[in-house]
């Protein structure tokens, strides 16, 4: 999977593999979370918001399966 580079002050990167709908989030402290089954649509909108942080809180967090 290749991550995107993001300006946000707590996360790093993004990326997303469509073939198996998994995001991957990785942060600043280094750690890595992974939300399944996501669909493209919401990938492209957290890509596109002003605020990642706010975005992935309210839309996929307690949203989507995960793991650290």
């Amino acid at each position: 999977m290749k991550l995107e580079p993001v300006e946000f002050r707590t996360i790093q990167a993004v990326g997303y593999d469509e073939t198996t709908s998994t995001l991957e989030i990785l942060l600043n402290s280094g750690k890595t979370y992974r939300y399944f089954e996501i669909p493209k649509t919401v990938c492209l909108e957290l890509m596109e918001s002003d605020s990642k942080g706010s975005y992935i809180r309210s839309e996929i967090i307690h949203c989507y399966p995960t793991n650290k």
